[in-house]
């Protein structure tokens, strides 16, 4: 079942940076975060406002396979007020079905 996972293109330091999500994650309402590449590697830790964050599942999942419950775990109510969030950052940018992006789920290292 574990599938070997491609290098990295960035580091897990900027796997979550907008004050906005660091603030859901904070707040436990954001256990994943979709990235164009990978930020980190399955037990990798990342650290916000001096809380530490277990990476515990990196995958790739095209836009249209997303679901209310993965807008959820970015922190949104539905997909729709997700799909708003992304084009804000990224204004003129298409959100297209087909279009492939790196899950990294993480949780709360207590």
């Amino acid at each position: 079942m574990s599938q070997t996972l491609p290098p990295k293109t960035c580091s897990i330091e900027r796997m979550v940076t907008m004050d906005q999500d660091v603030q859901l994650v904070l707040e436990g309402k954001k256990t994943a975060t979709r990235r164009n590449g990978r930020y980190a590697d399955p037990g990798e830790v990342m650290e916000l406002d001096g809380r530490k964050f277990e990476v515990t599942k990196v995958y790739q999942q095209s836009l249209g396979e997303m679901t209310d419950e993965d807008a959820q775990k970015e922190g949104y109510t539905s997909m729709e007020d997700y799909k708003n969030y992304i084009l804000s950052l990224h204004p003129g940018m298409p959100f297209l079905p087909h279009m492939t992006v790196w899950v990294h789920e993480f949780n709360e290292v207590k």
